[in-house]
């Protein structure tokens, strides 16, 4: 059981013992991204000890929130996994990851980062309203590591998924680089001069990607140009 205990009949406290444990949401994070291996977890979690992640992930599989399971043959591995019940947090997750935003920068000295924590990233900030239809593919490199998406535009709004393939356009960049050029605090083309960015494919099209998210939205006016 979670060390913390609010007595409180009270929802948000009940979740407040089970995830607000430190590196607990951190942990939740790392397996809305896929199973991952106990070393796994440590690698990842830099800073978190051994005895303490054990500690969270029991408290996790006693609360029904995730699970132990074994990959197929080949690889004979034990992982963790998130349940309904775990991959319920999601819509929490994304909510967070969006308040969290306002306190991103500076990046600070001793932070590491994952790639591929962008896709939780940017699913937190797609828009779902219409998007131009354009498919973009984003590859962001970023301490010498590198992770590419697609990002698909339409009627439906905005999705995205892991991965590289024929698109409009290719963005490469940093991920606080693509932030700021999702914000509009920083044009693409003065990214691009600046050597910050680089763009192949059509420029017309990568110019559309702030309006496929909606960092954009609190720089833009609310009378928008009509989708192109």
């Amino acid at each position: 059981m979670t060390q913390t205990h609010y007595p409180q009949f009270c929802a948000l406290a009940r979740a407040a013992e089970i995830v607000g444990e430190r590196w607990t949401l951190l942990i939740v994070r790392e397996l809305l991204l896929g199973p991952k291996r106990f070393g796994d977890l440590v690698e990842r979690l830099s800073g978190v000890s051994p005895t303490v992640l054990t500690g969270r992930l029991n408290s996790l599989i006693e609360h029904g929130a995730v699970r132990r399971a074994t990959l197929p043959a080949a690889f004979n591995a034990q992982v963790y996994e998130l349940t309904p019940v775990g991959l319920a947090l999601k819509p929490a997750i994304r909510a967070l990851i969006r308040w969290g935003g306002h306190f991103l920068f500076p990046p600070r000295p001793d932070d590491t980062f994952e790639p591929d924590w962008v896709l939780l990233a940017l699913d937190a900030i797609v828009r779902q309203t219409p998007t131009p239809a354009r498919r973009i593919v984003l590859r962001v490199k970023q301490g010498g590591k590198s992770a590419s998406f697609i990002v698909q535009g339409g009627k439906q709004g905005t999705t995205l998924s892991r991965g590289e393939g024929p698109g409009s356009a290719t963005v490469e960049t940093r991920f606080d680089t693509l932030l700021r050029i999702l914000s509009t605090k920083l044009p693409l083309e003065q990214a691009v001069a600046e050597n910050q960015a680089r763009v192949d494919g059509s420029l017309q099209a990568a110019r559309t990607l702030p309006r496929m998210f909606e960092l954009t939205a609190r720089s833009q006016s609310k009378k928008e140009t009509a989708l192109k």
